[in-house]
């Protein structure tokens, strides 16, 4: 299970804020709500592409001796199960889809110029799907605003509340991601338990 690292700075200050494990060390289990501080349990290593960092992060792990199951504290610029950071995603649709550049347009405004297209076309497509739940869900942090559909509402919901800000809350408050699970998660994202086949009758 990801939380999420509260950190406002660039990514090489986030690399550099790493050798503290009780900084941001959580208190509780939030996957057997267990009532003790969890374990320091190394690192795992990811990817992130933002609009000046191209390369791999230190993601903290915590184990939880209690139901013997790890927690990743993700920092908050970046999506879980996404590469490019937050920062670049939101530029690009914001260009994309409230200001109608083409996909090559938006790619070059988010600093990807050399981003394949069909990248492009899944964030939309995400964000699309996730554009009514979006609204549903930022209403309590800032008041719709009237838009022509949905998925300019929840552009404009998510400038007014900060992209980072409105993602944090989402993930930590709701367990929702900004463009939805991937099909292999539940939808609070965790994997979701193997259940094997009933015999045939």
């Amino acid at each position: 299970m990801q939380i999420l690292h509260p950190f406002a700075g660039s990514i090489q200050q986030y690399s550099e804020a790493l050798g503290d494990p009780d900084r941001h060390r959580p208190d509780h289990c939030p996957q057997c709500a267990a009532q003790h501080p969890l374990t320091a349990h190394g690192f795992y290593h990811r990817a992130v592409a933002d609009v000046e960092f191209e390369g791999f992060i230190r993601v903290r792990r915590y184990l939880c001796h209690s139901c013997k199951r790890t927690i990743s504290l993700l920092p908050d610029f970046a999506l879980p199960y996404l590469r490019f950071s937050l920062v670049v995603i939101s530029l690009f649709l914001i260009a994309r889809l409230l200001h109608g550049c083409t996909l090559q347009a938006a790619a070059q405004a988010a600093a990807q110029p050399g981003m394949a297209y069909q990248r492009g076309q899944f964030w939309v497509r995400r964000f699309q799907r996730q554009a009514t739940e979006l609204c549903a869900a930022l209403a309590g942090l800032t008041a719709p605003m009237a838009a022509p559909n949905f998925v300019t509402r929840a552009l404009q919901m998510l400038h007014s509340i900060g992209w980072i800000p409105a993602h944090r809350f989402l993930l930590t408050q709701l367990r929702a991601h900004l463009l939805g699970w991937p099909r292999f998660l539940v939808p609070d994202g965790r994997r979701a338990a193997f259940r094997p086949a009933l015999p045939s009758t």
